[in-house]
């Protein structure tokens, strides 16, 4: 296995880089947050995941470990594919894809385009224990945590503000502080609304 590609960085999009190393241009399929973290430098380092299928032989790149390592344990979990755990790696950092699995969290797994509800329960009953193990988190109440996020995003509409924008802004919060309180997520919110 390619274990990382340090090189060159020839071309750039929200999907896929081209890194030269050594007279050889790898087409490397990446994340949208891979994308975001990517310096334009020209010299960088991606850590990789060849996925060989008879079809094709795939590299996929990430920005640091521990997203390159979410990857495999999303690809794992019977139905989803790589371009759905990229599409997952898109639409959520790794952070909070791995909170919404330890809060047994629904809701947020099942928004990701491609992912229905069996899906995410799937994933989040395959990979809570694992997540909690390697990543040493405590373990969420879920009822407690979708509590306070929803009394939270209610009263920040009833305030006027539109749910989606109030949603972002809670679940980075709750990223960042997962044991907030309901007044502490509307206060921090309000900051940033």
């Amino acid at each position: 296995m390619i274990a990382h590609i340090q090189g060159k960085l020839v071309e750039k999009t929200p999907t896929e880089v081209v890194i030269e190393c050594h007279g050889v241009g790898y087409e490397i399929h990446i994340s949208l947050h891979t994308y975001s973290q990517i310096p334009d430098s020209e010299n960088v380092k991606l850590f990789t995941y060849l996925q060989i299928k008879e079809e094709a032989h795939s590299l996929f790149g990430f920005a640091d470990k521990k997203e390159r390592e979410l990857f495999k344990l999303l690809i794992s979990v019977s139905g989803i594919g790589a371009s759905i755990a990229r599409t997952m790696l898109s639409s959520l950092n790794p952070e909070q894809i791995i909170q919404a699995i330890a809060a047994n969290d629904v809701g947020t797994v099942q928004s990701i385009k491609g992912i229905g509800l069996k899906t995410a329960q799937r994933v989040i009953l395959d990979l809570k224990d694992k997540v909690l193990k390697i990543y040493a988190i405590e373990e969420i109440s879920g009822g407690l945590y979708n509590t306070n996020k929803e009394e939270a995003l209610s009263a920040l509409e009833v305030l006027g503000y539109i749910r989606k924008n109030a949603e972002k802004v809670v679940e980075k919060i709750m990223v960042n502080s997962p044991t907030a309180t309901v007044e502490e997520l509307i206060k921090q919110a309000l900051k940033v609304l």
